[in-house]
């Protein structure tokens, strides 16, 4: 038996549309990392990008769980002296709502090239109208 690798020219990538209103982040951003990845594919291959297009509509409508909203801290240090930068999602929901999904589907795909081609692949909108049409994406349900 023979191990099945799959190759960049074997892949057909789909593009799909999450609708954010009224879910969870953490749930949303878990599909969103999986269908980039490919894992819902026959053909999945660890050390391949065989992934689909994800786009995520209604950012801005993302609901976090417990007290996550004022709570949670994201942390970003300048490299200058004095400059670590904190913020809740509260105040990230308020500069750029889209930056949330944005972070949290960073942080489920790999920290390498493979990841930054995988990453790519994700687009957030703010708001319900999306300018894909013309890739004629598939609606995708989370439960």
């Amino acid at each position: 038996m023979k191990t099945f690798s799959a190759k960049a020219q074997d892949i057909e990538r789909k593009w799909y549309v999450i609708d954010a209103e009224n879910k969870i982040l953490g749930k949303v951003a878990v599909e969103a990392a999986n269908l980039l990845r490919g894992k819902n594919k026959p053909i999945y291959t660890a050390h391949v990008d065989t992934g689909d297009h994800v786009i995520i509509i209604n950012a801005e409508k993302i609901v976090l769980s417990g007290n996550k909203e004022t709570d949670k801290i994201y942390t970003h240090y300048t490299g200058y002296v004095g400059n670590q930068k904190i913020e809740t999602p509260r105040k990230v929901r308020a500069r750029r709502p889209e930056l949330l999904l944005e972070r949290a589907v960073r942080g489920m795909v790999p920290h390498n090239k493979l990841g930054d081609a995988i990453y790519k692949k994700l687009k957030v909108v703010v708001g319900a109208e999306h300018g894909h049409e013309a890739q004629q994406p598939e609606t995708y349900e989370i439960a």
